[in-house]
């Protein structure tokens, strides 16, 4: 009896056993169930914010990144976005524009096109329109993209045209872009680059200009029975003319006669007038289209002055150096004087013997003949010495950097190296000067390499610690609105600012325009940005007053837009040589 009543208790002890690791699996499993259902509802709101497929831009791996900060409305859902950069790298989000009507972004580009830009508002403009996002209030996206096609074309801004092409399959008004491109080759008498343009079109692209193109194309690639199938398909559309069949049909061989008539009424028209006239002479008028005159330009179709009346070449000079007319066209003229092959094989040691401007033509005509790359640099410093000797120095030193670019250095000695990396300047520093550092004054210390990320917050600190210090101690020290700007975008940043430096009761002896204050309230960062390159204009950030240098700052502080806060304080704060 008692041996069943312990078995029984046994027999008990094991199922309530049993039955709490069951309870305990089935708790693990519920959790797992329930974290997986979470992880669901998680990846399915992830899905629902992500962009549709009409947001996707072929080969363009710049989405792939895009950061979508806010829900995508039902208005903005089935939109298309057109750009060239992901809206995170300049601390934007697809929805930069939503909050801001249309009238008004509309009248802005409309103040900014009539100011002639500076770099820093320029490259503000450019990486506020041409982010990925979706159109302001009110706009519908071919007009917001109509703006940023305008802009590209009117500011000749062929590199991030050929972007925006390539990072944007399909849009409308794609073939403006396109024949701008073409065009632009046209006028540079490049047809090479020009043709090569053409791969950017599209079946879904009709157009006869950019068709008739394509056409020549296949002549100046000496595919003439594909040129002429392509004709006749042409002239089945009725998209031909007289004056084409006319000229196409004689670089084709197919007439050996061709009109003399020149047609200005589009570039092409006129090329190909200039290409099958014989001693093609014309001479353009006030009305002539400025794309034409670029053509004859580079075709060399317009009749220079005298080269050899040294009197205006040496006027030429001076202006110049004083950047009042184009340096490179000096260089052309220089290119066109002519001398005897002696002095050119012995040029080294016969310039000597010339007049001050035929020794600089004859040294670079030189240069341009020469196919040994220490050589060309040896001329080139000659040269340099030349242009130092007549006080005309600032004609030739961007030319200097640029050919000093091209010279390959695996190709010379290590004697010649150290020279050339000396003299090529870099662009930022060509425009700005040389960043010259002084820990006496707050907003011009070592600090500011933070701001272009040449050292981490913790090295920053140390320094920017260590140089307050040492300030604080001249009693005579008066902290500017530079300094201001400066450390209250380290305090946005997370640095330790001391007690004694009470930025924000010094802040309010500067006043902010309340308008722009309440850009920040209704999130439209992107249309602060619009208003920031009217104020700023002509002007770069380093000859804005210290007042507008602070209140600019302080907006992009508070709009968290610190990339291009990074960009204002080191064009504006540092001491440049």
């Amino acid at each position: 009896m008692k041996l069943k009543s312990l078995n029984k208790f046994i027999s008990f002890l094991i199922f309530i056993c049993y039955s709490s690791i069951l309870l305990a699996e089935d708790q693990i499993d519920i959790w797992n169930k329930s974290k997986k259902e979470n992880n669901e509802i998680i990846i399915q709101d992830e899905e629902r914010l992500k962009p549709k497929n009409n947001l996707k831009i072929s080969n363009t791996p710049i989405l792939n990144n895009i950061k979508i900060e806010d829900k995508i409305s039902e208005e903005t859902e089935n939109i298309k976005i057109f750009g060239i950069y992901d809206p995170a790298d300049n601390d934007f989000n697809l929805n930069m524009w939503i909050e801001t009507d249309a009238e008004q972004v509309r009248s802005s580009f409309k103040r900014i096109e009539k100011i002639k830009l500076s770099n820093t508002a320029s490259k503000l403009f450019e990486n506020t329109i041409l982010s990925f996002a979706y159109p302001p209030k009110g706009m519908k996206e071919k007009e917001f993209l109509d703006l940023k096609i305008k802009w590209l074309i009117e500011n000749k801004r062929i590199d991030l045209i050929e972007r925006f092409l390539k990072q944007n399959e399909t849009f409308p008004n794609k073939k403006k872009l396109i024949q701008y491109l073409v065009d632009s080759n046209i006028a540079k008498a490049n047809i090479k680059d020009g043709c090569e343009k053409t791969s950017f079109l599209d079946k879904e692209i009709k157009d006869s200009y950019l068709e008739k193109f394509k056409i020549y194309c296949l002549v100046y690639k000496k595919k003439l029975g594909e040129a002429q199938l392509q004709l006749d398909i042409l002239r089945e559309e009725k998209k031909s003319d007289n004056f084409f069949d006319d000229k196409i049909n004689f670089l084709l061989g197919v007439t050996n006669k061709t009109t003399k008539k020149i047609r200005e009424d589009n570039l092409l028209y006129f090329y190909l007038s200039s290409i099958t006239i014989n001693n093609f002479k014309f001479e353009p008028k006030e009305s002539t289209k400025k794309v034409i005159w670029d053509y004859l330009n580079s075709a060399n179709l317009i009749q220079l002055e005298d080269n050899r009346d040294k009197e205006k070449l040496k006027s030429l000079e001076i202006a110049a150096n004083k950047n009042q007319f184009d340096k490179k066209k000096i260089f052309d003229i220089y290119s066109n004087i002519s001398f005897d092959l002696k002095s050119l094989i012995e040029a080294e040691d016969s310039y000597k013997t010339f007049d001050n401007i035929d020794a600089r033509a004859l040294i670079y005509q030189k240069y341009l003949l020469s196919d040994n790359e220490e050589n060309k640099i040896k001329l080139l410093f000659l040269l340099k010495d030349l242009f130092q000797k007549d006080d005309l120095s600032n004609i030739f030193v961007k030319i200097l950097s640029d050919r000093l670019k091209e010279i390959n250095l695996d190709e010379v000695s290590e004697s010649y190296i150290e020279v050339v990396q000396k003299n090529i300047i870099p662009e930022e520093e060509f425009l700005l000067g040389k960043i010259k550092y002084d820990d006496k004054i707050l907003h011009r210390s070592r600090v500011i390499k933070y701001f272009q990320n040449e050292i981490d917050q913790k090295k920053a600190q140390k320094d920017f610690l260590k140089i307050f210090k040492k300030i604080k101690k001249n009693r005579k020290y008066f902290f500017s609105a530079k300094d201001l700007a400066l450390v209250e975008s380290l305090a946005k940043d997370g640095f330790d600012i001391p007690r004694e430096f009470d930025y924000q009761e010094i802040s309010k002896q500067y006043s902010i325009p309340n308008d722009l204050l309440k850009l920040e309230k209704n999130k439209e960062s992107a249309f602060l940005t619009l208003k920031l390159v009217e104020i700023i204009g002509e002007d770069e950030a380093y000859s804005l007053d210290p007042e507008t240098i602070y209140f600019i700052t302080h907006l992009l502080n508070q709009n968290n837009l610190r990339k291009i806060r990074n960009d204002i304080l080191i064009s504006a704060l540092p001491q440049r040589s």
